[in-house]
């Protein structure tokens, strides 16, 4: 084969600017009877938000993208509809919020994000306090919202965002917000004995879940052609490692898909006390 031919093949295989492509999976685990864990895909301009499957790819160029994990909280049905409600209310915020980024107002940005949790919170509060079925109703929240340059983030609870640089090592850039969270992050603990400990699941901020205030973490990474990024539950926590995480989550299928429905299968394998939900997304 000619140079030239080489050249033009690899075009044509290669992606073209600002494409993404992501995979999803949701799973009730082996022993919990519904499943309060919610996942989010969809694209969004000026003009229209389109919700996406499980699998797919897109273009940056025609729209931002929102990726989102939430895990409901509160027993009976009220967990599964907290986390229906955190998705609900993304779709009617952050459309609203396009022009900004299109005209990268980046200032402004921020402020979307917290109002848009503050939003979620008021809405969860209220339905507790007037249905007796949803007292105590609360949820967790990682969402990555995704623009040329730009992948914003903003988070509350244990479910966890994952940045896999595709030069460097895997780092969990969202806080747990519980103590045992602070505990590893000021390297009081290691990894084995933050999954070991009593109190891990013990959340000090959250959506509605009888929180008065919130202070969700909000922040924004620059991101690179081949870089990934994970957004689970703490389903997949439970039942992996890191270090299996970031292999797995690094790895294709054999037809070169992203690998988020393995990842949750060895999760629920391993574990499957919990909810597990896994969503993968990369930038090319």
């Amino acid at each position: 084969m000619s140079v030239a031919a080489m050249l033009e093949e690899n075009a044509e295989n290669s992606c073209p600017e600002g494409t993404l492509r992501w995979s999803a999976l949701s799973d009730l685990g082996r022993f919990r009877k519904n499943n309060e864990d919610s996942f989010l895909a969809l694209t969004f301009d000026a003009r229209e938000l389109r919700y996406l499957g499980k699998i797919g790819d897109g273009n940056l160029l025609q729209g931002d993208f929102v990726f989102a994990v939430s895990d409901g909280m509160g027993g009976a049905k009220s967990g599964e509809f907290a986390s229906k409600i955190a998705v609900e209310k993304i779709t009617r915020l952050l459309p609203k919020s396009y022009s900004l980024s299109a005209q990268k107002f980046d200032a402004g940005l921020p402020d979307v994000m917290r109002e848009l949790f503050e939003q979620i919170h008021r809405a969860m509060t209220e339905m507790g306090r007037y249905y007796e079925e949803c007292a105590g109703m609360g949820a967790t929240l990682s969402l990555c919202w995704v623009m040329p340059e730009w992948v914003y983030f903003g988070h509350i609870g244990d479910s966890r965002i994952y940045y896999l640089p595709k030069n460097g090592p895997m780092v969990q850039v969202s806080h747990d917000h519980s103590y045992v969270g602070w505990l590893f992050r000021e390297g009081k603990i290691n990894e084995r004995e933050a999954r070991n400990h009593p109190q891990r699941h013990a959340l000090n901020q959250a959506l509605g879940g009888g929180q008065k205030n919130i202070d969700p973490q909000i922040g924004r990474i620059a991101w690179e052609k081949g870089d990934r990024f994970l957004i689970c539950s703490d389903g997949v926590v439970d039942g992996l490692w890191d270090r299996k995480i970031e292999e797995m989550a690094r790895a294709s299928t054999a037809d070169g898909e992203l690998n988020a429905v393995a990842l949750v299968k060895e999760a629920v394998a391993d574990s499957g006390r919990d909810n597990t939900t896994a969503l993968l997304f990369e930038l090319a």
